[in-house]
């Protein structure tokens, strides 16, 4: 058994001090591996940076030596003892859904950020005992006995987050035997009520879209927080969710957000916790787990976590479209897809995937993702008459590999497309997942079949219609986020970074958006800040008929449209 004990000695300091016993030692050397990255977020985590002080003691107390072999790979000196100690910080400053925090309110914890493993003897039980305080509550998806956390192997363990916190607010549901948890921890006043009556609606959705499910019992853990924040992570017994702001959370944009990634999170139970490519099962925790079938563990989620939200009825159609729209946004509005194609995409995630990077470098899993698992349920509808889609091949992937524990290749998507439609998906594939064909013709495409209509809308931004670029806010005034290639903007050389100071000598007092409107029909003068440096460009309506950044903007043209029920139907 291996043995944690976590303390809180000086919380505001944001340190968890861990105490590891390992027993039953029979070698003279010891291997502690600290995991490099965390299952959800497909990049290097570099976890080790936040340890402090090691020490390592025999069964006397007695210290032993250890050497460093690489950034997260201990190697010690065991001494001939049979039990050690080992001893270590970790400081824990950020908080969102997927890192650790600590202060005088609340113990958060991913053990596969701060918990060492032995690499030979990951299958046995590990065992989390919080020294907290009495009055704390804990949310776990393990069984806690007495402030004990136990885990069956280390893999479940990793997968295993927890909130220990007094302010916990908890409740839960119960769907075919199963219990579904809900907790939130930081200010705010859920309406249990209304949340429960949702979450129920697209919860049993899913399970009969699957058809099972999975565990026996399922956590939401939500950290809610006083600002604006949107971030789930998927594990296989629980989500954690970070959420903003707590005012906000019954109502409006806040409360649709949590419903969104609430279902995205719960359909990874299943796509990607048991359904995973071959290159994650198992996963190696010491190195970057390179696939390039992001497109169906994020994408398929994506698309399906929305999905669910229409045919379960908690969402208009109205308001799924809205968040279609956003993903048409979102990839039309990216340069990048022109260079690298999804599947290239997802296997450079581990490189730069969360952040926004080289511009026109990369592609969205999730956006692109979401897209093509659109474009491929309605063909697949096309060629059955609408018998089956992409739900057909998901209960195959779950079937053939999920519940048999064992990795898909990239090859089985392709041939599990082809045995449920019928037909050859080979020229999709090598254009849309592994090239970088414009998805502009399929999409109409595929919206004309269902009776919907995508319009192509000017934005009403000038700067992003007329000129070819994108702000974002920067105090009072603007910093350009993007340049579209060969727009008027590219061509009088602005850059992604330049702080706009004034338009046509008028500084900016949040109204950038208000001057470039007023001299539209005028040349514009931009005085920027480039690099700490003043500089001057002119900006020009080069063609009258083009345009940059288009918004979109989906509608019914049919209420009644066979071909969407039956896809709404399909898909509940």
């Amino acid at each position: 058994m291996i043995h944690y004990t976590l303390y809180l000695k000086n919380p505001q300091s944001h340190y968890i001090d861990v105490e590891l016993m390992i027993d039953t030692i029979l070698s003279s050397t010891l291997e502690l591996q600290l995991p490099a990255w965390r299952p959800g977020r497909y990049e290097i985590g570099n976890f080790a940076k936040n340890i402090k002080k090691v020490e390592v003691f025999d069964e006397t107390g007695l210290p032993l030596i250890y050497t460093k072999t690489t950034k997260d790979l201990w190697l010690i000196q065991t001494n001939n003892s049979k039990v050690i100690k080992v001893t270590y910080s970790y400081f824990t400053n950020e908080i969102n859904a997927g890192s650790c925090y600590a202060d005088s309110t609340q113990l958060y914890v991913n053990p596969v950020h701060l918990c060492m493993y032995v690499p030979d003897r990951m299958k046995e039980q590990h065992v989390i005992k919080l020294d907290i305080p009495d009055t704390y509550k804990i949310a776990c998806s393990l069984p806690a006995n007495n402030k004990t956390l136990t885990a069956q192997s280390f893999d479940e363990l990793a997968d295993s987050p927890f909130m220990a916190s007094v302010y916990l607010q908890s409740d839960f549901y119960i769907i075919e035997g199963i219990k579904f948890w809900i907790h939130f921890n930081g200010e705010c006043k859920p309406d249990f009520t209304k949340i429960k009556s949702d979450f129920i609606k697209f919860t049993q959705a899913q399970l009969n879209f699957w058809e099972d499910f999975p565990v026996t019992e399922y956590h939401f853990l939500f950290q809610v927080l006083p600002f604006k924040f949107y971030h789930g992570v998927e594990h296989q017994k629980s989500t954690v969710i970070a959420i903003g702001p707590g005012y906000g959370l019954n109502k409006g944009k806040v409360y649709e957000e949590v419903l969104g990634v609430s279902s995205h999170e719960l359909f990874h139970t299943w796509n990607i916790k048991y359904i995973r490519p071959v290159e994650m099962l198992p996963y190696d925790f010491t190195k970057e787990n390179y696939a390039r079938t992001g497109y169906v563990y994020e994408g398929f989620t994506t698309y399906y976590g929305d999905v669910m939200l229409l045919s379960s009825g908690v969402f208009t159609n109205e308001q799924y479209f809205e968040t279609l729209q956003e993903r048409l946004l979102k990839h039309f509005h990216n340069y990048g897809r022109f260079n690298l194609s999804v599947a290239d995409s997802s296997w450079e995630t581990w490189l730069d995937g969360y952040v926004s990077g080289a511009p026109y470098r990369k592609t969205s899993i999730y956006d692109e993702g979401n897209l093509i698992a659109f474009m491929l349920d309605v063909k697949i509808m096309q060629q059955t008459q609408n018998k089956k889609g992409l739900k057909h091949l998901c209960r195959a992937l779950y079937a053939n590999f999920g519940k048999k524990n064992k990795g898909y290749t990239e090859q089985d998507i392709i041939n599990l497309c082809e045995e449920v439609s019928g037909i050859s998906f080979e020229g999709f594939f090598k254009n849309y997942v592994y090239g970088t064909e414009d998805f502009s013709i399929p999409l109409t495409e595929c919206f004309s079949y269902l009776g919907i209509d995508m319009q192509r809308l000017k934005s009403v931004t000038i700067s992003e219609s007329v000129f070819g670029f994108k702000t974002i806010d920067n105090g009072y005034n603007r910093k350009v986020s993007l340049v579209a290639p060969r727009s008027p903007a590219w061509h009088a050389g602005l850059s992604v970074g330049d702080e706009i100071l004034a338009v046509n000598n008028y500084t900016l007092k949040n109204d950038f958006n208000e001057w470039m409107f007023y001299f539209k029909e005028e040349k514009i003068c931009l005085s920027l800040s480039s690099n700490s440096t003043l500089k001057t460009i002119f900006l020009t309506i080069e063609d009258q008929e083009n345009s940059f950044f288009d918004h979109y903007k989906l509608r019914l043209n049919d209420p009644v449209s066979a071909n969407f029920s039956s896809w709404v139907i399909l898909n509940s």
